[in-house]
């Protein structure tokens, strides 16, 4: 009797916090419905959506990009192959907290990538550190639609704060498949 009391005890200690975490964590316990993903700024990426094969500046095939909306529409979820043997994942999510676009990238070499940006002059643009605390590196990528569909993805690093940048990608996506 003794121990199922105090398995009882440990359950309801272990209850009490996870409830406790989620109504103090951002989860919403009202009966009302959650807000849907359908502003205007939810729809920015979208040019991205589709079933993609990159090319860099030459013309040669580095790699094949799936880019969906889940969740309710309300994620942009992307799925990479390179033409070597990375395979990444990104999550892109308008903020609408912080006013702003996120994006967090994982790839199959244990590389993890926060970038945060906005849509502004007919591009997509997130930033973002990466790199050991003492010699940071800024990355900055821009996604800008281009004609018959295609897309073109500029990533940047700078090592200077920002004084000067080398490119790191520069692909051409075509499109496959349209979403």
């Amino acid at each position: 009797m003794r121990g199922m009391r105090a398995h009882l005890i440990a359950a309801l200690i272990v209850a009490a916090s996870i409830g406790a975490a989620a109504s103090s964590g951002g989860v919403t316990q009202s009966n009302s419905p959650p807000p849907k993903c359908d502003a205007p700024e939810h729809r920015q990426f979208d040019f991205w959506l589709g079933d993609w094969e990159v090319a860099d500046p030459q013309g040669r095939i580095v790699g094949h990009n799936v880019i969906a909306r889940e969740l309710d529409s309300c994620v942009i979820h992307e799925r990479w192959t390179g033409a070597g043997s990375t395979q990444g994942e990104s999550f892109n999510v308008w903020d609408r907290e912080r006013r702003r676009w996120h994006q967090t990238w994982v790839d199959n070499h244990g590389a993890l990538l926060l970038l945060d940006g906005s849509f502004a002059n007919g591009s997509m643009r997130l930033t973002g550190e990466s790199g050991p605390r003492d010699r940071p590196a800024t990355n900055r990528i821009t996604w800008t639609p281009m004609a018959g569909g295609r897309v073109r993805q500029l990533w940047e690093v700078s090592t200077d704060k920002g004084q000067t940048w080398a490119v790191s990608f520069d692909g051409t996506y075509r499109p496959q498949k349209s979403y």
